[in-house]
């Protein structure tokens, strides 16, 4: 059982991401290469199986030297630039190098796009190492890179599945690491926002009011409606709107459950206004959704 309400929230967060994740490359360099990767409007990460390579990209300092295991992620798709690393560049681990560099590489999106406060509290770039990632980290990018070496029925999805877990552990490990939180992750550093935040997330049919939700966190309404933004760089209210929308996203996966009843079960009265709501904030209405067409794109 989960007491603690940053756990809560981020648990909560993270099961309703409604993420894919693809791997599109299993590569293999030698000798001196260069890969420009341009901008997407996907994510996209790279898990390096063994030697090393020098990653470039907006949000890092400078060139960072990638060694077998770590994991870069760009979460809103960024262009970046791989390389071979240089000779003298240094290197914290002593395993020889084995003259080669070999990586997977792949795609990820969240059915919901921008509206996803994961998304959203992630920066341009996220390294993980693998000295830094703890054990399972490590165990679950070894069988990833295994499995990519492996042929057989089922390959493909196996490794889809096992990059999906990989990303998760990589965002909970930023979530403990990250000396500069942001959005959802900075407002969890906030006892009082954390309290609200973890209100929102388990019960999101309630009649949630700026004045509840104020009370809730121990401020005044306006002390606490600049904190909540301040943090989460949105309006407590349109936070709500779009987890609510979040939620709807999920259950419309079940066709047993009608359109209004979904929106009485996230605490709409109005069928109409939710669709409304549902369409503004998504741009596609929850029919569509129901029917498979909406790509995560809003």
């Amino acid at each position: 059982m989960r007491n603690n309400p940053i756990e809560q929230v981020l648990e909560s967060a993270l099961n309703g991401v409604q993420l894919r994740v693809e791997i599109v490359d299993d590569l293999r360099y030698c000798g001196a290469w260069l890969e420009r990767e341009p901008a997407t409007r996907h994510g996209a990460f790279h898990l390096i199986g063994e030697g090393r390579c020098v990653i470039e990209a907006t949000g890092l300092d400078g060139p960072v030297v990638l060694e077998a295991g770590d994991l870069v992620m760009f979460p809103h798709g960024s262009g970046h630039l791989l390389r071979a690393a240089d000779a003298c560049a240094p290197v914290a681990t002593t395993d020889p190098d084995p003259g080669y560099t070999s990586m997977l590489c792949g795609e990820f999106t969240f059915l919901i796009g921008t509206h996803n406060p994961v998304l959203r509290a992630l920066p341009d770039c996220v390294i993980v190492r693998a000295r830094d990632g703890g054990e399972a980290f490590a165990h679950l990018a070894a069988i990833l890179v295994s499995t990519s070496r492996r042929g057989g029925l089922g390959r493909q999805v196996m490794l889809n599945t096992l990059a999906a877990s990989l990303f998760i552990l990589a965002v909970c490990e930023y979530t403990t690491q990250s000396g500069d939180p942001r959005g959802l992750f900075a407002g969890l550093a906030d006892p009082r926002i954390a309290r609200v935040l973890q209100a929102i997330h388990a019960r999101p049919e309630e009649d949630w009011s700026m004045a509840r939700l104020a009370d809730l966190a121990g401020m005044s309404r306006s002390a606490f409606a600049e904190r909540f933004a301040t943090l989460l760089e949105i309006p407590p209210m349109q936070y709500l709107a779009q987890w609510r929308v979040s939620q709807a996203w999920h259950l419309l996966q079940n066709r047993r459950l009608s359109v209004a009843a979904i929106a009485e079960q996230l605490g709409y009265k109005s069928e109409p206004a939710f669709r409304k709501l549902f369409k503004r904030l998504t741009g596609i209405g929850p029919g569509k959704v129901r029917a498979g067409e909406g790509r995560g794109e809003p």
